[in-house]
């Protein structure tokens, strides 16, 4: 079965700026966790940043807290630590907080602090995606689904055919 790279906050961890978690209740999500499939990781963490923090949003290529930081090295860095995990550890689907500058995967904040979202990926949702690893939003959990069972119907229909 194929392991799955998940937003840490998603699993209730308190990893989010704001010290909080957004535990995704779901029956699947519990079948993954007891399968030990899932591969909890928060970027941001991982990048150096404390918990809580100051809010960030991407503005012209930098990712800038809300008094002014730039903290783009940190994001990066981050970014880079969940592509060699999925690397070392052959995942190629992510789960990911939507509209985070780190793991948004349809949306992300538009920079100006003002809670207005557009379109686009957060840093590490956009290295994983270039690297041909398939991320998710927890909106999309229908889909990350689909696609796991396709994968495993992939794998079963290759052994078949040696």
């Amino acid at each position: 079965m194929e392991k799955i790279l998940v937003s840490s906050c998603l699993l209730g961890t308190p990893v989010r700026y704001d010290g909080t978690g957004v535990q995704l209740l779901h029956p699947q999500i519990m079948t993954w966790q007891q399968q030990k499939l899932i591969v909890p990781f928060c970027p941001e963490v991982a990048g150096g940043l404390p918990t809580p923090r100051d809010p960030a949003e991407i503005s012209n290529d930098k990712v800038i807290t809300n008094i002014g930081d730039d903290v783009t090295a940190e994001f990066k860095l981050g970014a880079r630590k969940a592509l060699q995990l999925c690397q070392q550890h052959n995942i190629r689907f992510a789960l990911l907080k939507e509209s985070s500058p780190s793991c948004g995967r349809n949306t992300i904040y538009d920079g100006s602090h003002s809670g207005t979202k557009v379109k686009g990926m957060g840093l590490t949702a956009a290295l994983l995606t270039q690297h041909a690893i398939e991320v998710y939003s927890e909106s999309q959990l229908a889909q990350l689904h689909v696609a796991l069972r396709r994968c495993s119907g992939d794998i079963f229909n290759n052994k078949a055919e040696s």
